[in-house]
């Protein structure tokens, strides 16, 4: 273990030894603003006359990782991240941790204010332990968003393969039944299919509680938090007829990683010490954590259950539209938790009376969820990660099958924002289908049922489910834009200091895991796990080629005469086609300009990459261009693209070598020197003579 590094750390001057940092860089998707930000720290460092070395996370793989030496002999670490990185190697070092765009924007002052950061305690685990900061100098997710956001990115995976895999054993192998719904021969290949989904579908609730709870304390919290999950998602554990759902499982998250947190703060023996992490803690916590729900949280569950079926049995002489927007709200709040269940089994409970009025209400509102959500990715692009986008795409699908599950992963992510606007879509749904007097005599939902001619109505009940889903998807981004506004004074996804240039095309496992998230990741993208091994090496090109061989002189153009984004993309894909490796020109420049719906490309400092990953070019190409008056490229620092790089790859395009590319431009071009050189070169021969430093 490292010395705690108590005395404070003092200036540099000639008596005193060479002060020595470290840093870790890391973003969501791990590509430009990571080496954006490594390389700025370390023209800070160098300018000030300190030692440091920085660590990049990004797409392809960690990069100057720092040893247990490096550790040992610093003075200090810098952290600037929006994605967790593994703390306990710091153990006794002081520790500031704050957002990537930092590190970008104040690398100076960030040097100054590591000097006095606390001491990180540590507490056994890798994860984030305690959220470090270091004076007010950081934008720094809170623990609570990167643990939430680490159980849905863990979780999205489970929801698309067990929902896709149910919606497609039902569409394919399923026939209606009053009794039983959307039904499968026992025993039949598809049946086998649709079982196979369904275990994803109930591990999804226990992974999203266990990597919460993972995200907070570290391994020792896996276990309590995974045990916890699946016990808030079986009801018949407290006498439930439904379980608490993905609500009940953010809860055992927070409450498993907080506890093993608490627990490693107690003093044992020194013997006792090293079966704490794998024995002690996970029994201890597991046991609490259980039978603390089973109960105490369990028994309001059941009561809620019960009370709300007596509380919707009195209402079924009033109003059809007021019933049906209560229905509506109920079936949208919790997706499989009590509530939800509560008017599910309403409805489903009233067929065998001969009243499937109720029953068409909830199925008009079940599909609005994921539908809405889908929907919202698709409308507004720049809110969300590829990761998410990609899981709209899923949900969608999963909407058209009755699958309100898809929604999940959105609600975890955002409740604050998406949990209102599911409610507020599923509300008109169901208020629609009231009104209509639509029928449903199987218990299920979704256009699949009418399809399979289940529902009396139809044209009202597909009515019902658009206007919902439009009202859900339009509430969903604008409730999510203004919580981005409030947040940051910018409306952009959850990456500080601008959108990632990710290659348009380029999925959730080129940018790591999402992100948020997206974001999630997230992003969501937040993960605490370990990080990726260091990539190889890629092999040294030769001295005469640029850029690996991908830029020559024919894609160079000293002065372009566009003045707009469009038209300098467009000339810019023209630069390209000249080398005679672009088969689609406008396939080229339309995938470019989607890419910058989604967020723009312009990273600052005059600097823009436009790029995409489309099979219009048979093979990698980068082109590169200036401006002398600057194109508005909406970067957020307001400066004007002067230097402007193009990027394409074909989508067949083997390996991380476009990430490698513009990881190298993203550094390099974070160097003063080098972009007024850049600017100062002469003709193409000049400018190829400077990109050549670009290694």
């Amino acid at each position: 273990m490292t010395s705690p590094a108590d005395p404070p750390i003092g200036g540099a001057s000639s008596e005193q030894k060479k002060l020595k940092l470290l840093a870790v860089t890391a973003c969501p998707t791990g590509i430009a603003h990571t080496y954006m930000a490594a390389e700025k720290l370390s023209q800070a460092a160098a300018s000030l006359g300190i030692d440091m070395k920085v660590e990049t996370q990004g797409s392809i793989g960690a990069e100057n990782v720092l040893t247990d030496n490096d550790v040992r002999d610093a003075d200090g670490i810098i952290i600037a991240a929006d994605k967790d990185v593994d703390r306990s190697r710091f153990v006794g070092k002081r520790v500031l941790s704050v957002g990537v765009s930092e590190g970008i924007s104040h690398p100076e002052r960030l040097i100054e204010q590591v000097r006095s950061a606390p001491v990180h305690g540590g507490g056994g685990g890798g994860g984030s332990a305690e959220p470090l900061s270091g004076g007010g100098g950081g934008k720094e997710r809170s623990l609570a968003y990167k643990a939430l956001m680490n159980g849905v990115s863990y979780m999205i995976p489970f929801v698309v393969v067990g929902g896709l895999l149910i919606a497609i054993s039902l569409s394919l192998g399923g026939h209606t039944d009053p009794k039983g719904g959307l039904v499968i021969p026992d025993g039949s290949f598809w049946m086998h299919v649709n079982q196979i989904g369904v275990i994803g579908f109930t591990l999804m609730v226990p992974i999203l509680s266990g990597y919460i709870a993972y995200a907070i304390g570290d391994r020792p919290a896996l276990v309590p938090g995974m045990i916890g999950g699946w016990i808030a998602n079986t009801g018949d554990l407290y006498d439930s007829k439904a379980g608490a759902g993905f609500i009940g499982a953010i809860v055992t998250g927070f409450l498993a990683g907080y506890l093993v947190l608490w627990i490693k703060k107690v003093k044992v023996p020194k013997f006792v010490q090293p079966i704490m992490p794998i024995i002690v803690i996970p029994i201890v916590a597991t046991t609490a954590l259980g039978l603390f729900f089973i109960y105490v949280i369990g028994k309001p569950i059941s009561w809620i259950f019960e009370h709300l079926t007596s509380w919707l049995s009195g209402m079924t002489g009033t109003s059809a539209i007021l019933l049906g927007a209560i229905l509506g709200l109920m079936i949208a709040f919790d997706m499989g938790g009590p509530v939800n269940k509560t008017a599910f089994l309403f409805g489903a409970g009233l067929i065998a009376t001969g009243n499937q009025t109720v029953m068409g209400m909830c199925a008009a509102a079940i599909p609005v969820m994921p539908l809405g959500q889908g929907l919202a990715t698709l409308i507004r692009k720049r809110l969300y990660t590829e990761q998410e986008r990609e899981t709209g795409l899923a949900s969608l699908f999963m909407g058209f099958f009755g699958i309100s599950e898809g929604a999940i992963p959105f609600a975890a992510a955002r409740p604050a924002q998406v949990i209102p606007a599911n409610m507020l879509g599923g509300a008109v749904a169901g208020a629609i289908a009231g009104m209509a007097s639509v029928k449903d005599a199987v218990p299920h939902g979704g256009p699949i049922v009418a399809v399979l001619g289940a529902v009396g109505g139809v044209p009202m009940f597909f009515v019902a489910i658009a206007i919902g889903s439009v009202v859900t998807a339009l509430t969903t981004v604008t409730l999510v834009d203004l919580s981005e506004r409030k947040r940051r004074g910018a409306p952009l996804v959850d990456v500080p200091g601008g959108p990632e240039p990710v290659l348009a095309g380029v999925g959730a496992a080129a940018g790591g895991a999402a992100v948020a998230a997206g974001g999630l990741q997230k992003a969501p993208e937040a993960s605490t796990a370990p990080a990726p091994a260091p990539a190889p090496a890629p092999t040294a090109a030769p001295a005469d080629e640029v850029l690996s061989g991908y830029l020559t002189e024919q894609t160079v153009k000293v002065q372009l005469a566009a003045d707009d984004k469009e038209a300098a993309i467009r000339e810019m894909a023209a630069l390209l086609a000249g080398t005679g490796k672009v088969n689609d020109v406008e396939e080229l420049v339309q995938t470019a300009l989607r890419r910058e719906a989604q967020g723009t490309t312009g990273l600052g400092e005059e600097i823009a990459i436009p790029h995409a990953k489309t099979d219009a070019v048979d093979s990698p190409l980068v082109g590169f261009a200036r401006s002398a008056e600057g194109i508005e490229w909406g970067a957020l620092d307001g400066t004007k693209a002067k230097l402007i790089f193009m990027i394409s790859v074909p989508e067949a395009a083997a390996g991380d070598e476009h990430l490698r590319i513009l990881a190298l431009l993203s550094r390099k071009l974070m160097d003063t020197g080098f972009r007024e050189r850049l600017e100062a070169a002469p003709d193409d021969a000049a400018i190829l003579d400077v990109l050549r430093e670009v290694r």
